[in-house]
């Protein structure tokens, strides 16, 4: 037993304690790896900075890139962008209420969208500034996805909303919005259940899931279903396409190929456990991992087993010779991608906010409470691009200076 006069002085060393341990944490948690250890990885340290938060409050929730920018979503509502390249902060901003409900936020060469309860946010890619807000007829499930005619956006209901890109803009030169958002809506397709993974949109169809196990492929034009293919348990991760196929993983196990034009099973993977991560596409490779599974890499036109590394849990990016992967314990695997053999490991632990990047070939990690490091390749000082090579900015090119020849003496001997 505590005698009452010991118990003021063992509060009073708590309390000194305490601050001690928050600021040691804080410590800790702001470390950058050091040039040594990532020069012996061929790696550097591109740039690091901070998300706009409050880290006594707040952590990150999501984060995703395309080519151009990284965005730091956190739980309070607020969206930071980076420039990819420089890390410098493009803009940070709140969005709908705090607290709210929120999916990865997605973009195209000019919006970033982004759904918090039951508003859905467009913003302009390079100031940050709101250009319109729609209300959502239901709570939205999955993020939405976007061409260059319609938002896409599945619901809580099964609802599937197509929303028109003209009119919105239209009702938005007329300051109609967002009251006026039942108008946008282009067409509804009603699902059996829950919408469990975002559409994807392919040149004429667009594919999305619910949670009874149904995928459905509808024209993006008038709704009208293309092909409608079921498995024996949910879809349990969001799809991926690679050129005509379709990615699709179910809780039974199976990992499909589909083509993308009429539901025909192109080959099939069975991993033996739950797949929950979307499948990563990167050139001819697709990174799949199961849950405490490993991480198998597969031939994306026959599905053929490359490799399997036991121990990572988390695709994170990949460059021509190297894949950057998550392990159980936190640290960041450097396996090979021709053969997944470790050739080494980064001990980030305190990083522990990390998405599967499959746009660049840069490393992205960032601590809870909202440090972004960008990490990559000696000598890549531009980021390669995976999944849109042409979007890659054409650089300039300077001809060579000539060596001046020797001056010669104008009196000949």
């Amino acid at each position: 037993m505590i005698s009452w006069r010991v118990l003021p002085s063992m509060l009073c060393c708590l309390a000194a304690c305490l601050p001690a341990a928050r600021g040691q944490s804080q410590r800790t948690e702001s470390v950058l790896p050091s040039p040594r250890e990532l020069g012996r990885h061929g790696l550097v340290l591109d740039w690091h900075n901070h998300a706009t938060m409050d880290p006594q409050r707040d952590h990150v929730l999501h984060m995703t890139s395309d080519e151009d920018t990284l965005y730091v979503q956190a739980t309070v509502g607020t969206i930071t962008a980076f420039d990819i390249e420089t890390g410098l902060k493009r803009w940070a901003v709140q969005l709908g209420r705090r607290d709210r409900t929120s999916h990865p936020a997605v973009s195209n060469e000019a919006l970033v969208l982004v759904s918090s309860g039951m508003q859905l946010f467009a913003l302009d890619k390079t100031t940050g500034r709101t250009q319109w807000t729609i209300q959502l007829p239901t709570h939205p499930s999955t993020s939405p996805a976007i061409d260059s005619e319609r938002i896409y956006i599945g619901s809580l209901d099964g609802s599937v909303y197509a929303l028109d890109l003209k009119q919105i803009r239209r009702l938005y030169d007329m300051d109609r919005l967002p009251q006026w958002s039942h108008q946008t809506i282009a067409w509804r397709y009603q699902a059996d259940s829950e919408v469990t993974t975002p559409p994807v949109v392919t040149p004429r169809v667009v594919s999305f899931a619910s949670r009874r196990g149904s995928l459905y492929s509808v024209s993006a034009n008038n709704r009208k279903l293309v092909f409608q293919f079921e498995t024996d348990k949910p879809v349990s991760a969001p799809m991926a396409t690679s050129g005509p196929l379709l990615f699709l993983a179910s809780e039974d196990f199976n990992f499909y190929a589909l083509d993308s034009e009429n539901g025909r099973v192109r080959w099939e993977f069975v991993t033996g456990l739950p797949i929950r991560m979307q499948p990563s596409v990167i050139d001819e490779d697709v990174y799949l991992t199961p849950t405490r599974g490993g991480l198998h890499s597969l031939k994306t036109a026959t599905g053929r087993r490359r490799w399997w590394n036991a121990d990572a849990s988390q695709f994170l990016a990949a460059t021509a010779a190297t894949v950057f992967a998550s392990d159980h314990l936190g640290n960041v695997l450097l396996l090979s991608r021709e053969t997944g053999r470790p050739v080494g490991a980064l001990p980030l632990r305190h990083y522990a906010a990390r998405f599967s990047n499959d746009r660049t070939d840069r490393l992205f990690v960032a601590t809870d409470s909202g440090r972004v490091l960008c990490i990559h390749e000696e000598g890549r000082d531009f980021p390669h691009y995976h999944r849109f090579p042409e979007r890659k900015p054409i650089l300039p090119e300077f001809t060579p200076e000539e060596p001046e020849e020797p001056a010669t003496n104008a009196a000949s001997p």
